[in-house]
């Protein structure tokens, strides 16, 4: 087996140009209007982002009003835990108690909103192939990853969601406390009569699909690991697909926004904040 010799700086300097053009399963596309496929109808002008998120891995990234972000569980596995953290002001953030609470209602799908901390709308729903989420668990850690796979080490083996958050919001200046209780996309907890949980937790048929449109700027964070209550011994999750593009910001007569009185006051709440 042939190895390339990086000792010396000019080899590595080699080495490191002749990778140009590299592609892998999991890697972002940057520019994002090179991604090999994009969604439907999307001119490569207005894309903002495109990435594979590895099993395991983890990303983040600024959107703007406007924006559609859409997450796709490329091979029926994923499992996209979910922060977000107002752009201009990170102390507000994504609140999953408040997003249920408001919208009287458990479970997340097409129509509903992800709301703030401040009761401000941050995401709608546009599109929901899936119908498996989860707002009740949060993320998975070190401690419960090591109990179901022997360790838990962000650099070892089976990393998980809690500590691939703290390295995905290092990146914006935030730490371990500003870290949430999140979103799972693609694996769906119910509440049954009981009060027991019952997760829904694969394996799916692949390309299932979540459309978000952003509401307001924002700094998203995803962590693609085995969702917490995930029982198999093995380590079980795959690729995530993730995909950004331009678009027009919510319409005053918008039927998502419009829809109920408490998600329209979450609209209201918006716009009087930038009303400035």
């Amino acid at each position: 087996m042939s190895t390339v010799d990086t000792s010396d700086p000019k080899a590595a300097q080699a080495h490191a140009r002749s990778m140009a053009g590299t592609r892998v399963e999991a890697m972002p596309f940057v520019p994002a209007a090179e991604a090999p496929v994009l969604p439907h109808g999307v001119e490569p002008a207005d894309m903002l982002w495109a990435e594979t998120v590895a099993a395991g891995g983890y990303t983040a990234k600024i959107l703007a009003r406007g924006a559609r972000l859409r997450l796709t569980d490329l091979h029926g596995e994923a499992c996209a835990s979910m922060l977000a953290f107002s752009a201009e002001r990170p102390s507000e953030r994504l609140n999953v108690a408040d997003t249920l609470k408001v919208q009287w209602n458990a479970y997340l799908g097409a129509g509903k909103l992800l709301l703030s901390d401040m009761g401000r709308v941050m995401f709608s729903i546009l599109e929901d192939t899936a119908q498996t989420h989860d707002a009740f668990c949060g993320a998975s850690n070190a401690a419960s990853n090591a109990r179901r796979y022997g360790d838990g080490d962000n650099w070892g083996d089976h990393p998980n969601a809690r500590d691939r958050f703290k390295l995905a919001v290092a990146k914006f200046g935030l730490g371990a406390r500003d870290i949430h209780p999140c979103i799972n996309w693609f694996k769906g907890v119910r509440v049954e009569p009981d009060g027991q949980t019952t997760l829904q937790a694969g394996p799916f048929i692949p390309a299932r699909q979540v459309t978000l449109r952003v509401e307001a700027d924002v700094i998203v964070t995803f962590a693609n690991c085995p969702h917490v209550l995930d029982p198999r011994s093995d380590y079980t999750v795959t690729p995530l697909g993730v995909a950004a593009w331009r678009g027009p910001a919510t319409p005053t007569d918008d039927p998502i926004r419009n829809a109920t009185p408490e998600g329209l006051r979450a609209f209201l709440n918006l716009e009087d904040h930038l009303r400035r």
